[in-house]
C-alpha cells in the first residue's frame, strides 16, 4: 500500500461516488504531519483541530475515521484506553505493531514481518484484499510490575 496524498483520496471517494470535502482533507493532514508513534482518539483530534482554529464537528470526525479506516488509510487500534486510536495506515517497511501496558497505557511500536506476511498470506488464500495487519500485544510494563511489588 503506498502512502497516501489528498490526490488519491480524491480519485478513491470519487470512484465510490464521494466527495473529498475540505473537512476530510484537513482530517487527513493532521495524521499525515503526526510525528512518528503519535496517535489520535477522535476526541484528541476534535481538541487539535480546536486549537488550530479548525472547527470540524465530533460527528464529523467520527465519520471520517471510520470512513479512512475503512478505506485502508486510518489504522483503528484497541490501546489500554478503553477507547479507539487512530494512525496512518502506513505501507511496508513502516509497518508495525504495539505492545502496550495495561496499567499505564505506555505504548511501544515494533517491527516484526511475521505477522505481516501470515496476514497477507492468509488473506491472498482466501481471495481477500489486506489492508493491515496488527498485532497487539498487552502485557504489564517494567516500572508497573516493581509498582505493584509490596
Amino acid at each position: 500500500m503506498a502512502a497516501y496524498t489528498a490526490t488519491a483520496l480524491k480519485a478513491e471517494l470519487n470512484e465510490k461516488g464521494w466527495r473529498l470535502t475540505p473537512q476530510r482533507e484537513t482530517i487527513l493532514t493532521v495524521f499525515q504531519n503526526l510525528p512518528k508513534g503519535t496517535h489520535l482518539s477522535a476526541e484528541d483530534l476534535y481538541e487539535r483541530l480546536q486549537q488550530e482554529d479548525s472547527p470540524i464537528s465530533l460527528s464529523t470526525i467520527y465519520r471520517t475515521v471510520k470512513l479512512m479506516t475503512q478505506m485502508g488509510i486510518l489504522r483503528e487500534l484497541e490501546l489500554a484506553e478503553g477507547h479507539k486510536h487512530y494512525e496512518l495506515n502506513q505501507p511496508h517497511p513502516h509497518h508495525h505493531h504495539h505492545l502496550i501496558c495495561i496499567k499505564c497505557s505506555r505504548t511501544i511500536e515494533f517491527k516484526n514481518d511475521s505477522a505481516l506476511k501470515i496476514g497477507a498470506k492468509v488473506a491472498q488464500k482466501e481471495g481477500y484484499h489486506l489492508l493491515d495487519c496488527q498485532l497487539s500485544i498487552h502485557a504489564i510494563c517494567p516500572q508497573c510490575q516493581r509498582s505493584l511489588i509490596p
